[in-house]
């Protein structure tokens, strides 16, 4: 069992930044990739970025040159750093963690999430 908390969220208005922390606990070994995802009401869970075992990277075009996602050594920790926040960013966003060394965004890939954090981006 693997779990993630995730923290940094909350409103901002947009063009401004926010840094998203994810901690991670229990069995994680089995944490071989982190991904952070985001969803609002009505639309399907996206993928937004996703770093494996290995520091290989990925992003969704839609945050590409904006966000960073990045872990600590003992991953134990797992950050998305967001710049030049939208209205469209607004949404819940979530730290998911899988099995396998290789980042995706596919939440099909993932199988422990945290419980997931607002944040709001004003015009």
């Amino acid at each position: 069992q693997v779990h993630l908390v995730e923290s940094g969220g909350g409103s901002v208005q947009a063009g401004r930044s926010l840094r998203l922390s994810c901690v991670v606990s229990g069995d994680t070994y089995a944490a071989a990739r982190f991904g952070w995802f985001r969803q609002t009401p009505g639309k399907e869970r996206e993928g937004v970025a996703s770093i494996d075992c290995l520091g290989i990277t990925d992003y969704a075009d839609s945050v590409k040159g904006r966000f960073t996602i990045s872990q600590d050594n003992a991953k134990t920790t797992v950050v998305l750093q967001m710049n030049s926040l939208k209205p469209d960013d607004t949404s819940i966003y979530y730290c998911a963690t899988g099995p396998t060394c290789m980042a995706t965004l596919s939440k099909s890939d993932y199988n422990y999430w945290g419980q997931g954090i607002q944040v709001t981006v004003s015009s």
